[in-house]
């Protein structure tokens, strides 16, 4: 097919032989299938942040710091300098998680470049060597499910290992590989030491899990993982081999009311958000 415009920078620069099609649109990115030399990749194109439904909360970007003062002061001006560096900070976000978490170990499709708001990566494939579907497109049986999630955890326990919180994990954002799950969509990353509401973002990535495999093996569903596991990185006791349990005991005493309200308002307005990207896959 003839390259898009956005892709036409890649194909002049030797990046990009030739793109064979569209494989997926949603309102934050468009991917194609891209031929590079013999081998089959994806290009992930980033949508302009007016044209996405997945808007750049400040709990998403709580810490993240660019080198350049000047940067910084126009990014909190939000000048139209700031804006476009701020766009620019956060399309280069899942770039460095995926050189970070690849390193570590962690199943996410390997990053090749990044040019012009185009990422180009693996393209993670299934047995036939055709796109590897989303877990939300697979039915599976209580055995397939229950590996599949406990494979996932260590996922999220290495990425916690390495300081990285997905933020957004869920049936959507993982594919089914010919050897497993493979984690994808990071452009929400968080700083799993810097960024305050980390824990309650690996609670809700963990709960997304459990919910969706749980509707195949129901046991799962009385689990506790998230807990367990923010405990033993508080702890300074995680490391990727760490066995998990899924038993939890939570703290008893006083309870602060307004934390609750404030947790269960951010929880709400998560899950609209969360509605709203659903309906736009």
């Amino acid at each position: 097919m003839k390259a898009p415009p956005r892709l036409q920078s890649l194909v002049d620069e030797g990046l990009i032989d030739t793109v064979v099609r569209q494989l997926m649109s949603g309102k934050e990115a468009m991917v194609y299938v891209v031929r590079c030399g013999d081998e089959t990749r994806c290009a992930k194109i980033y949508k302009e942040a007016t044209n996405r439904s997945f808007r750049q909360a400040v709990d998403y970007t709580e810490n993240r710091k660019v080198k350049n003062t000047r940067l910084q002061r126009a990014m909190a001006k939000g000048t139209k300098f700031g804006r476009q560096a701020t766009e620019a900070a956060w399309q280069s976000a899942e770039v460095d998680a995926l050189y970070r978490l690849a390193a570590a170990g962690v199943r996410v499709p390997e990053p090749y470049n990044f040019c012009d708001g185009v990422l180009l990566m693996e393209l993670v494939t299934d047995a036939e060597g055709d796109a590897a579907p989303r877990l939300n497109d697979v039915v599976f049986t209580p055995e397939d499910a229950l590996r599949h999630h406990a494979s996932l955890l260590v996922e999220v326990v290495r990425m916690l290992c390495a300081g990285v919180v997905h933020g957004d994990l869920s049936e959507f954002n993982v594919l089914l590989a010919a050897d497993g799950p493979v984690i994808i969509d990071l452009p929400q990353a968080v700083d799993a030491a810097g960024n305050n509401h980390a824990k309650r973002m690996l609670l809700r990535d963990v709960a997304n899990l459990k919910n969706f495999f749980g509707q195949f093996a129901p046991e799962l569903l009385q689990t506790h993982c998230g807990d367990e596991i923010w405990a033993l990185y508080e702890s300074g006791e995680l490391d990727p081999g760490t066995p998990l349990t899924g038993r939890f005991a939570h703290a008893t005493g006083p309870v602060d009311l307004g934390n609750v309200l404030r947790e269960v308002d951010d929880a709400r307005a998560e899950e609209a958000a969360r509605l709203v990207r659903m309906a736009a896959r």
